[in-house]
C-alpha cells in the first residue's frame, strides 16, 4: 500500500470516508474552539455523539458553521458522523423523550443531531453501542431498524455501530435488513488491535474506526521494539501507531487539543514504516 493509498478516503456507497476522524468527546465547552482548529489544520471528518454527557454535539455544529464561512469550504466538504445513545448511557440531559417508544427516540435524537449540526443529512450515524454486553437486544434491532428507515430517507448515508464485540457484529450483519457498514471500537495492541472484529469487517465489506489507539495502549510505548521505530524513523510515538493503523486498514480517530500533534498526526507517513515494522507492532502486545 502506498502513501497515497494509505491517506486517499474510502469510498463506500458513494460517500468519501477520510482515513483521519477527529473525535470531539471529552471536550466540553472547548469543543468548538478545537473542533475548528482541527479543521482549520486539515481534518476533513469530525466525529460526535448526541450524548450531552460526554460530548458537547452543538459546539460541533458552531465549529462547523465558523469553518464555513472563514473557509470557503461548504457541508460536502466534511465527513460527519454522530451517535444515538441509549438512555443508560446519558445523564439527565436526554436527546429524546425518556417514556417514548424505541423508534421515537431515534428520530427525536437524530432530528436533535441534525439541529445541533446545521445539517440535513449525515454522512455516518452510528449505535452507540448494543444496550448489553452479550448478544443483541430487541431494542437493539428496533434501534437499528429505525436507523434504516432514516438511511432509506437518505438523511443517512452510511449505517454503522460502536463499542462491539464480534458476536454482536455478526448476528446484527446477519439479521439486519441494511447491513452495518462501520465499526467504531476502542482498539487495544493486547488484542491484536481488535484482529477480529477487523477480519470480520474485511470480510463484510464494513470500514473500521479505531478509537483510543494511544490511550489504550501507552505501555506499548516504552517497549525496546517500539522504540527502536521511534528511532529509525524519527517520528513520535504517535506518529508510528497512527501510521501502523493506517497501513493495517484502519480509520485513526484522533482527539488530540494541541495544533503541533493535529499536524503530526495528519503527517504520520512522512516516513515509512517496513511491512516488517507493521506486523511487528501489530503482534507485539496480542
Amino acid at each position: 500500500m502506498t502513501e497515497q493509498q494509505e491517506t486517499n478516503p474510502f469510498t463506500l456507497h458513494d460517500t468519501r470516508v477520510p482515513r483521519f476522524i477527529y473525535g470531539t468527546a471529552w471536550k466540553e465547552q472547548t469543543t468548538s474552539e478545537l473542533t475548528l482548529k482541527a479543521l482549520n489544520n486539515g481534518f476533513t471528518a469530525i466525529d460526535t455523539a448526541n450524548q450531552r454527557k460526554h460530548y458537547f454535539e452543538q459546539g460541533v455544529g458552531e465549529a462547523l458553521q465558523n469553518f464555513y464561512q472563514t473557509s470557503g469550504k461548504h457541508r460536502e466538504d466534511i465527513f460527519l458522523q454522530t451517535k444515538f445513545t441509549y438512555a443508560e448511557g446519558q445523564d439527565n440531559r436526554l436527546p429524546y423523550h425518556p417514556d417514548a417508544d424505541t423508534k421515537t427516540q431515534v428520530e427525536q435524537s437524530l432530528l436533535s443531531s441534525l439541529e445541533h449540526l446545521n445539517t440535513d443529512y449525515l454522512d455516518a450515524y452510528l449505535l452507540h453501542g448494543p444496550s448489553r454486553s452479550h448478544g443483541l437486544s430487541d431494542r437493539d434491532f428496533a434501534v437499528w431498524e429505525a436507523m434504516e428507515g432514516f438511511y432509506r430517507s437518505g438523511q443517512i448515508k452510511l449505517l454503522g455501530v460502536s463499542n462491539v464485540n464480534h458476536q454482536q457484529l455478526e448476528l446484527l450483519n446477519h439479521h439486519a435488513t441494511i447491513k452495518p457498514m462501520l465499526v467504531q471500537n476502542r482498539c487495544f495492541a493486547r488484542t491484536g488491535w481488535d484482529a477480529n472484529i477487523r477480519a470480520l469487517c474485511h470480510r463484510h465489506n464494513i470500514l473500521y474506526q479505531g478509537f483510543s489507539l494511544l490511550t489504550a495502549n501507552t505501555q506499548l510505548l516504552a517497549m525496546p521494539e517500539f522504540q527502536t521505530i521511534m528511532k529509525r524513523t524519527g517520528l513520535t510515538g504517535p506518529q508510528v501507531i497512527f501510521q501502523a493503523a493506517l497501513k493495517m486498514g484502519m480509520i485513526v480517530l484522533t482527539g488530540t487539543s494541541d495544533t503541533k500533534h493535529m499536524q503530526q498526526d495528519l503527517n504520520c507517513l512522512q516516513t515509512p514504516l517496513t511491512d516488517d515494522e507493521v506486523n511487528m507492532i501489530e503482534q507485539l502486545m496480542a
